[in-house]
């Protein structure tokens, strides 16, 4: 019979340095790889593992569940094979090269440039054994170890009860194939038997299977494979599955079992600070806990395979699932590059076909980031009808950068699409999203679309009582996250959308909002200590059971002008309680309710908001006479003319060239004009707030309506120690505003 045993010691060393001990998983990235400049070491590490003393008689496997980005793997100096592929599970058979005892596993990992994806992306690349290693043993007659990383034993279920297993064993000539269904309960529902073949199948009919329903009821079945030859079991595979329907209509969305089910949910990425990608199952199992509290039902897996021991927890959850490979950003032009999607997909639905939480497999990520062409979309086509050929049960979609034309060839090689959009935040407003979204079901009725990435920057030390674009304050984050739902909520075509990102994750190349190696759009801190205010807008929408939290507890200096109070809630109305009296009740609208100009005492207050469903918040709020100026970004300006993370445009701080372009905003329009556009005073305010001057920030309408048609810079006498290179950097904010 089978026998894993997990390799947890082990030796590692880069180029020139000498061995030392590490414990498995392992990443060299934990610590330089998060904090910024965008020079974590990439190279190749090697990695030496001491394996047990082989069973006379067995065959040996090691198994490899993620080594980035390529691995070749060598047992007492033999060659075994390279992986190419940071991501999935891949296997050698050792055997030949076993000896009777000092067997040792070398492999050499590298995470350095090459033609393997990702190689352009918005986050940090970990090199190393970053999941679990395991030793491997099976009798001569087996189920195929080598078979793409799977168990080789595969279930497609039907709503009927029919149910199908492919089964792939070897060296099992004479042997007999025993199957066993169970329900969760663990009763015998169906079992069957067929001659051991190199490709078997057998078909066996469950009376009314219980049906996987997602989160409401995520039932689940087994099915035990085993192999039986002369009289005992050689082999046996137990894999998880289970019974559901669904599809996505492209007027009202996705539907599970028959049932309307509007997807709303989260992205994830999988690493954790000073861990990188070397996480625990304790931390997989936090992190799907976190998503369930939140209240979403659907998971993004950005950008790549991940970890078989979540996708479990996802399937036991009732999680709709959106998997992925990393073909992703820019295009690689080499035919290296090409067979390595092939591989990265078919490694992606063969392991992770019997999962009854995944329903989506997406071929790629924002890839027109760099120039279309042909061999782009051949790529696509062939990743899509490769994905559909493994697959048919399941839809294939792709994840659009912003910019992709909505009747964009690309848009019709999937069975669904999705978009990555930032309207307020890169640019434009947040308003311009549903009108957009509007747009594109305009022109493409038939087509389901999705929201794949949504979401803005936001750092928990940074407050203000009038958010604005790119000041990456709490504030902005839960105004922008809060009108993203009410345009979500009107909007039922939309087939899924993915907050980005469930947590903050590293990107080591990032310098924004004060903090470096980070990007902090997620709605709980990197670390998984603090849940953003965010996170308790999304509870308040996507959760049933009474919950009452009142905002803004970080921001807990309040001057005048400073003292609303917002309240999240998904019960009917709130009664705000300070200092132990009763101020006012009100009844809450999209799940929010503000009280104005709260009274504070000076000093500190106890504020509680009380819900009609008997839940309540406390927090503590300071009266204090002027804005505490540590709440408030420094260099403003520059962060508000921070761009995506790939754009091109570079912002030289040292020009004072004054630059118009045609048909975009600038200093030499009347400071009027500028005042009647959004993004213009939001632009305009935080430089006046960047240049020390608060008083200007706060009377930019009254300004406008003594200017007239004057420009900002006669303004210049009023503002000491302003410098033409500090007109020249409003400029250049002003100038990414289209007119």
């Amino acid at each position: 019979m089978r026998t894993k045993t997990l390799l947890t010691a082990a030796r590692f060393a880069k180029p020139h340095e000498a061995f030392a001990p590490v414990s498995l998983p392992h990443t060299w990235n934990a610590f330089d790889g998060q904090d910024g400049g965008n020079d974590y070491w990439r190279g190749i590490g090697t990695y030496e593992i001491d394996l047990p003393n082989p069973t006379k008689g067995a065959k040996q496997y090691i198994e490899l569940q993620g080594a980035n980005h390529v691995a070749t793997v060598y047992c007492n100096g033999r060659e075994l094979g390279t992986h190419k592929g940071g991501f999935s599970t891949f296997r050698y058979d050792l055997t030949p090269a076993m000896k009777a005892e000092g067997n040792v596993l070398t492999v050499a990992v590298s995470n350095a440039v090459s033609d393997i994806y990702p190689q352009t992306a918005d986050f940090t690349f970990y090199g190393g054994l970053y999941r679990d290693v395991n030793f491997i043993e099976v009798a001569p007659a087996h189920f195929d170890l080598l078979k793409h990383g799977t168990d080789a034993v595969f279930v497609t279920p039907h709503c009927s009860g029919k149910t199908r297993l492919d089964m792939f064993p070897v060296n099992a000539e004479g042997a007999t194939l025993v199957v066993e269904l169970k329900d969760a309960e663990g009763n015998v529902v169906g079992s069957g038997s067929v001659a051991a073949e190199a490709h078997a199948h057998i078909i066996i009919d469950v009376k009314e299977p219980h049906l996987w329903n997602g989160m409401a009821d995520p039932y689940c079945y087994t099915a035990t494979a085993s192999i039986v030859k002369d009289g005992a079991v050689a082999d046996a595979v137990t894999v998880t599955y289970g019974y559901r329907s669904f599809h996505v209509d492209a007027e009202t969305g996705f539907y599970l079992n028959g049932k309307n089910v509007p997807l709303r949910g989260v992205s994830r990425h999988q690493d954790r600070q000073d861990k990188g990608w070397a996480i625990s199952k304790a931390d997989h199992e936090e992190d799907c806990a976190l998503i369930k509290e939140v209240g979403a039902n659907t998971i993004r897996l950005a950008h790549y395979q991940h970890d078989q021991y979540f996708y479990d927890l996802c399937d036991h959850t009732g999680f709709a699932l959106w998997a992925e490979i990393p073909f992703i950003s820019k295009f690689i032009p080499t035919e290296a590059a090409y067979e390595n999607t092939i591989s990265q997909m078919t490694e992606l639905v063969a392991q992770n076909y019997n999962h009854p939480s995944i329903f989506f497999w997406g071929i790629s990520n924002e890839i027109l980031i760099g120039a279309d062409n042909e061999p782009l979309r051949k790529n696509l086509r062939d990743l899509a009808k490769l994905a559909k050929s493994m697959d048919p049960s399941r839809l294939t979609t792709l994840a659009q950068v912003s910019g992709t034309p909505m009747d964009s060839e690309h848009n019709y090689i999937t069975d669904i699409v999705s978009y990555n959009h930032y309207f307020g935040w890169y640019g434009g407003d947040v308003h311009h999203n549903g009108p957009w979204f509007d747009a594109y079901h305009k022109l493409n009725p038939d087509i389901p679309l999705g929201v794949s990435e949504y979401g803005v920057e936001n750092i928990t030390h940074w407050h203000s009582a009038t958010p604005m674009n790119h000041d990456y304050t709490e504030e902005y984050a839960n105004y922008y996250h809060h009108e993203m739902l009410k345009t979500f909520a009107t909007r039922p075509y939309l087939w899924s959308t993915h907050v980005w990102n469930m947590f903050n994750f590293a990107a080591d190349a990032r310098d924004e909002g004060g903090v470096v190696g980070m990007n902090n759009k997620g709605l709980v801190t990197y670390d998984r200590k603090l849940k953003k205010d965010a996170f308790y807008l999304y509870k308040a929408y996507w959760t049933s059971e009474p919950m009452v939290y009142v905002a803004g507890r970080r921001f807990a200096d309040r001057a005048p002008g400073e003292r609303n109070i917002t309240v999240y809630t998904n019960c009917e109305n709130v009664t705000l309680i300070v200092n132990g009296t009763e101020v006012e009740t009100k009844k809450a609208v999209d799940h929010a309710v503000v009280f104005e100009n709260v009274a504070l005492a000076d000093g500190a207050n106890t504020v509680t908001a009380k819900s009609c469903c008997g839940v309540e918040d406390t927090i503590t709020l300071n009266g204090v006479a002027e804005h505490n100026a540590a709440y408030t970004l420094p260099d403003i300006a520059a962060a508000m003319a921070v761009g995506n993370w790939f754009d091109e445009v570079t912002d030289n701080e040292e020009s004072d060239e004054i630059v118009v372009t045609e048909g975009y905003y600038s200093i030499e329009d009347p400071f009027a004009e500028l005042a009647a556009n959004e993004e213009c005073v939001k632009c305009v305010k935080g430089w006046f707030m960047a240049m020390g001057n608060l008083t200007m920030a706060s009377m930019i309408g009254a300004i406008a309506g003594m200017m007239g048609d004057a420009k900002i810079t006669m303004l210049n006498s009023m503002m000491d120690g302003v410098t033409q290179k500090d007109f020249a950097k409003l400029n250049r904010l002003l100038s990414r505003i289209k007119k």
